[in-house]
C-alpha cells in the first residue's frame, strides 16, 4: 500500500517552517486564499473574525477521486492518522479482493 500526504495551509511561510520542524517530512504549502481553496473545495466561513477558512480534510483515490472527505468547523472532528490508514487499508483490501474476482 501507498499513500502520500499533502498540507495546504493559510499559514505563513515562517508558520508552515515551524510546522514543519516538527518532524512533518510532507510537502506542506503556506499562503492558501479562499480562491484557492475553492480549486478542491474547502469551506470559508464568516464571522466577528472575518472571512476564514475551516479546517477541510480529503482522501484522493486514484485518478484524483474523492474517498472521502472531513470538514470542520472547530478543533473536533478531525481525522487522525490511524482513522485514515484503517480507511485506505480497507478501501485496498476491498480493491483487491474485486480484482480477484
Amino acid at each position: 500500500m501507498e499513500a502520500t500526504i499533502y498540507a495546504a495551509s493559510v499559514d505563513t511561510l515562517e508558520q508552515a517552517q515551524e510546522v514543519a520542524a516538527n518532524g512533518f517530512t510532507f510537502p506542506i504549502a503556506y499562503g492558501m486564499t479562499i480562491g484557492e481553496s475553492e480549486t478542491f473545495g474547502a469551506w470559508p466561513a464568516t464571522d466577528h473574525h472575518g472571512t476564514y477558512l475551516q479546517p477541510s480534510e480529503f482522501l484522493l483515490g486514484r485518478g484524483g477521486v474523492v474517498l472521502g472527505s472531513i470538514y470542520a468547523s472547530g478543533p473536533v472532528g478531525r481525522m487522525g492518522a490511524d482513522e485514515a490508514l484503517t480507511f485506505i487499508t480497507n478501501r485496498e483490501r476491498r480493491r483487491r479482493e474485486q480484482e480477484a474476482k
